[in-house]
């Protein structure tokens, strides 16, 4: 077994359990009520006001932690779990998905390279998988087809560490109005924090098992 073999399998295995750990934190503050009764949708309208944006629309989209900001359309959509309720989590995702908007408005590099990127990666992605298959199978006699998979796998790889910035910004953002609004305080805005936090971390997994997967890759090329 290799050592990027082995990297990947350790990166899986700490993947599962910051997955896990994250589904726990946000069920157990799905169940704790904030004090002002706002939804959601309320705290990301409240926020967007706050911040002077006012083309920018809350909707409702079908789904589990499906919660995401749509630069193209200016919509924030929030699940329904989280568009609907009252609770820390929901607060702390629909704050976290208007940071996002906010980073749109005052045109936030990382957040504009990161939707430049995305069509690029969506065609990239279909296509990894099945050039890097053909590239194994003809590694001899077109390896330039195996490279080309690997460029392909690259590219993710740069598209979940520009995703970071863009995350944890939101996040900062998410937070720092929470608290100056009065909207979270006390032991309610420290737990908005510790769910951000965690959903934060799966972003960090993302992008160590993307280059976990481009390093095994290029390890094959020189074995071979």
């Amino acid at each position: 077994m290799t050592i990027e073999w082995m990297l990947l399998i350790v990166i899986a295995i700490i993947g599962f359990i910051v997955q896990a750990r994250l589904q726990s934190v946000f069920t157990k503050y799905s169940r704790v009520p904030m004090e002002n009764g706002l939804t959601g949708r309320e705290v990301a309208e409240k926020m967007l006001r706050d911040n002077g944006i006012y083309d920018v629309q809350v909707i409702s989209t079908r789904g589990h932690l499906t919660d995401h900001y749509n630069p193209a359309n200016k919509t924030i959509n929030l699940s329904e779990s989280v568009y609907a309720s009252n609770s820390i989590a929901a607060a702390a995702v629909a704050a976290h998905e208007t940071g996002h908007a906010l980073q749109d408005a005052c045109e936030y590099a990382p957040l504009k390279l990161r939707s430049a990127l995305v069509p690029v990666i969506s065609f990239s992605s279909q296509w990894s998988f099945i050039l890097i298959l053909l590239g194994i199978i003809m590694i001899n006699t077109m390896p330039a087809i195996f490279w080309l998979g690997i460029a392909t796998i690259a590219l993710s790889a740069v598209f979940a560490i520009v995703t970071l910035p863009v995350e944890f910004n939101a996040s900062n953002r998410a937070m720092q109005w929470l608290e100056a609004s009065g909207t979270l305080h006390g032991e309610h805005l420290q737990q908005a924090r510790t769910a951000l936090s965690w959903a934060a971390r799966t972003y960090v997994v993302a992008a160590l098992s993307a280059i976990a997967t481009l390093l095994y890759y290029l390890g094959f090329a020189r074995r071979e």
